[in-house]
């Protein structure tokens, strides 16, 4: 799927550097609004002179028998992911060829009766349901492992989930069910590069610059390989002011919410000019941008063309909460979840994404910067 290659090798290769990770079995998180929780910082450990198994080993010392095996994993791991890129890579002209096909010369129409026309609608419209909830549970059953504590698992998942729609196209002949996998696509490469991605600094804030900023090369090729237009995918400056005005007290509310659901720490030391202004800058053109066309602009698009608005809003904020997971607590699924389906709604209704992105960075610069420095030692009764 040519919309994608990029991202699978990107996510490949970084799983491929770094496969003592993904061998582990648990990972250490770097802090992000999808993995949570970010109030812990990233801790300066990782950055000592060890190898991944707990020790260093001197000049004069030889290896276990154990770590022999260990790099031995490691290395198949390593040349697993590279076998994998360039099979991607091979059937790339073949999918490409296909999708250039059926888009050209559609399947020929017969001549039904009218029972048969709606027996024909009916059957269409269950195949797309059972297409697009098979990868939906996947993801769902990988994010409820991260939940239960086993990343591991739910990272093999995850890759399984990446190659597995990559490879589908060709087998499926449906553009409706290609597109809504391209945007299923997306969701495991943001995981996978949130898991993989390596610590740059010691202040938690930048690490979402370093997850979020390889995401948009694969969000700009889909848009422009499926040819939206600009209306469809919500960027219009209509209403704007207007949009501004009102998605600061959504923020306030719903970012209220979320901080009594999950009390977070802050990722600002202080409420100063040059603090906020650097918090609103990621919440609101990484964090909140890139979330808003993964979610509402390409997937929840796909299906309420293929499905239903309602089966759209209802599968965009399930997995919107999921997403949430790696908080470890189930209140904080619901609640985004809840938030989702309610910008799920907004966009529905205004097809603005400039608001929902705007509402989406208030709440985490509510939520992880002015919040937790006001309310930190405030209790409900």
């Amino acid at each position: 799927m040519s919309p994608v290659i990029s991202a699978l090798i990107l996510t490949l290769v970084l799983l491929a550097i770094f496969p003592g990770t993904a061998s582990a079995g648990n990972f250490e998180l770097p802090s992000s609004a999808l993995t949570g929780p970010v109030s812990d910082g990233i801790s300066t450990e990782i950055l000592q002179d060890e190898t991944d198994y707990g020790f260093t080993l001197l000049p004069y010392e030889n290896p276990s028998l154990f770590q022999k095996i260990g790099w031995y994993v490691d290395i198949i791991y390593m040349f697993g992911g590279i076998c994998t890129g360039i099979l991607i890579l091979l059937t790339h002209r073949h999918i490409t060829a296909l999708e250039q096909k059926l888009a050209e010369f559609p399947n020929k129409k017969f001549e039904l009766t009218r029972f048969d026309e709606i027996s024909q609608e009916i059957f269409k419209t269950e195949r797309l349901r059972l297409f697009t909830l098979a990868p939906v549970l996947f993801i769902a059953l990988a994010e409820l492992l991260i939940f239960s504590g086993r990343m591991g698992l739910a990272v093999w998942i995850h890759i399984g989930i990446l190659i597995g729609l990559s490879l589908s196209n060709m087998l499926i002949k449906d553009l409706k069910i290609l597109r809504i996998y391209q945007a299923l696509m997306l969701l495991p490469v943001l995981r996978l590069i949130n898991l993989s991605m390596p610590v740059f600094f010691e202040t938690t804030l930048y690490a979402f610059v370093f997850i979020y900023s390889p995401l948009a090369i694969p969000l700009a090729v889909i848009v422009m390989h499926q040819k939206d237009s600009l209306e469809e995918i919500g960027i219009t400056t209509k209403n704007f002011l207007s949009y501004v005005a009102l998605s600061l007290p959504l923020s306030f509310l719903l970012g209220l919410g979320e901080y009594l659901t999950i009390r977070t720490g802050y990722l600002i030391p202080d409420l100063s000019f040059e603090s906020l202004l650097k918090l609103t800058i990621i919440m609101v053109f990484f964090v909140g941008l890139v979330e808003e066309l993964i979610f509402r602009s390409i997937l929840q698009t796909r299906l309420e063309q293929a499905l239903s608005v309602k089966e759209a809003l209802l599968i965009t904020s399930i997995l919107f909460g999921l997403m949430h997971s790696g908080y470890g607590t189930f209140h904080e699924i619901l609640y985004t979840g809840f938030v989702g389906l309610l910008m799920g709604i907004a966009f529905y209704k205004t097809r603005s994404l400039p608001f929902i992105v705007l509402m989406h960075g208030f709440i985490n610069v509510f939520l992880f910067g002015i919040l937790p420095h006001y309310l930190s030692s405030w209790t409900p009764f």
